[in-house]
């Protein structure tokens, strides 16, 4: 005799929490330290305001194709968790407001902007630099900048609006629409984020490029997103919210993604270094140069060690994927170190003599967090924390009596 599963937590993020007001305040007062900053250091604030930017847009960016592939393979696993990935999307049309510094310094972040490299013959012009204004040039970023936000905002809202009308409705019929909504968005999704990544990071570095850099991208914004989702749980469950419906097989199921995603993220940093490191052309290695001297070096080999190597040999056991105290260590390590990655990649730029740590750098990432997961939870407040008629909810519960 079969067993159905019943859910006995309440679905409702308590309406009376005080999370997103906190959120809130941290946020603004990041934000408002960090503007102070720009008063003393221009380019300061807008590198350290670009790294935390990244490293939250990627969060969402990463919960957006996870809630695509979820629809488009009409997997059961996930659907417990599906609506915290979710709700990061229906912000994002929301987080566009965020880009907005980044197009107002554009001058003090990206060197391919001032206009005397242009001028041929003159004493400052650059031949790379102006082979690339057809693309690199400031009114076509801000355009692009424009689409990416319509594109990942459309999906984004739709998804939820669409995944939370079930809900309400009960129509399965809607399973349909968030398939078609996931088909075609899976492709412009790959197109906008490698695109994306190109304009934010490796156009710091005019000279530099690496055909595998959007990738790449995705590949550290996807291995930081689990840790988040994984923190994101506990701490629900340390509140006694959805305490029996996420179960043991589904934490380990977030520490087997997690794994899965940790091979696949040294997998494509190290091709891209690999195919770097082989081919030996200048304009492509000093990139890397830059990033293994004066101090930097030491950050590189962090990675190494503490976004791979580590989190590897940790959860490569499969008893560790089911230990909530290993999991929290190593998503906060992975995320520490996501941090450093995208730092690593952008602050050479700006310090190319050595590592230099700025307080900017603190406040902007306090800032953009506090109003990021402030979003985050006064739109969980709003709608069922789990999709309540989901046609694979059923088996997805039914999967923690089995194993």
């Amino acid at each position: 005799m079969s067993h159905k599963p019943t859910i006995t937590d309440s679905l409702q993020f308590p309406a009376d929490s005080k999370v997103p007001r906190a959120l809130f305040g941290v946020g603004t007062v990041g934000i408002l330290a960090t503007i102070i900053g720009y008063f003393f250091d221009a380019d300061q604030f807008f590198f350290s305001y670009l790294v935390s930017f990244v490293f939250f847009t990627g969060i969402a960016l990463a919960a957006l194709i996870t809630v695509m592939l979820h629809h488009i393979t009409r997997s059961s696993w996930g659907v417990v968790f599906r609506r915290i990935s979710e709700t990061f999307t229906s912000n994002i049309w929301i987080w566009a407001i965020f880009v907005i510094p980044i197009l107002l310094g554009i001058h003090n972040l990206y060197h391919w902007s001032h206009p005397e490299l242009l001028e041929y013959g003159g004493a400052d012009y650059d031949k790379i630099v102006s082979g690339k204004t057809p693309y690199l040039n400031s009114p076509f970023f801000i355009i692009r900048q424009i689409i990416y936000f319509v594109i990942w905002g459309f999906f984004g809202y739709k998804l939820h609006k669409v995944s939370v009308k079930m809900d309400e409705t009960n129509d399965w019929g809607l399973t349909s629409l968030l398939r078609k909504l996931s088909a075609p968005g899976i492709l412009i999704f790959a197109l906008s984020v490698a695109f994306a990544s190109f304009d934010w990071l490796m156009s710091l570095d005019p000279h530099w490029f690496s055909t595998m850099f959007g990738v790449y991208f995705f590949s550290i914004s996807f291995q930081a997103f689990w840790p988040v989702m994984i923190l994101l749980v506990f701490y629900l469950q340390s509140k006694g919210i959805l305490s029996d419906t996420i179960r043991q097989v589904h934490i380990y199921d977030l520490g087997a993604w997690f794994f899965a995603f940790t091979i696949f993220y040294a997998y494509i940093a190290f091709s891209q270094f690999l195919l770097i490191y082989y081919a030996n052309l200048p304009e492509e290695t000093l990139w890397y140069y830059h990033r293994l001297e004066g101090g930097w070096q030491y950050v590189g080999y962090s990675l190494l060690i503490f976004r791979f190597a580590v989190p590897f040999l940790v959860l490569l056991n499969r008893e560790a994927k089911k230990n909530r105290t290993i999991l929290a260590a190593v998503s906060i390590l992975v995320l520490v170190i996501h941090f450093a990655e995208i730092y690593w990649i952008a602050m050479p730029v700006l310090y190319d003599h050595g590592v230099n740590f700025s307080w900017m750098d603190i406040t902007a990432f306090l800032g953009l967090g506090g109003i990021f997961f402030g979003l985050f939870f006064r739109r969980f407040q709003k709608h069922d924390m789990i999709p309540k008629n989901d046609p694979k909810l059923d088996e997805c519960l039914s999967k923690s009596y089995h194993q």
